[in-house]
């Protein structure tokens, strides 16, 4: 699904991964989730958006947390 969606070009927007068709970034998609934002008021705010192309942003984020790396976190005392 995200390779229909999800594109990178270091031409547009620094190489950031954005909606296929668009300026808006798989960044931008989450943090307004993680804001509270609803589906339904991103895309009301983003009409150039569907259902489809958050639950791509999604996915795409989902599985560049599986890649192999170690994130170091705080050793709490």
């Amino acid at each position: 699904m995200n390779e229909n969606y999800i594109i990178s070009n270091p031409e547009i927007m620094m190489g950031k991964p954005i909606i296929k068709g668009t300026r808006i970034t798989v960044e931008v998609i989450l943090e307004k989730l993680s804001a509270g934002e609803s589906v339904e008021q991103i895309l009301q705010a983003y009409p150039t958006l569907t259902r489809e192309s958050i639950q791509s942003a999604l996915a795409f984020a989902a599985q560049a947390l599986k890649a192999d790396i170690v994130y170091p976190s705080e050793k709490k005392i």
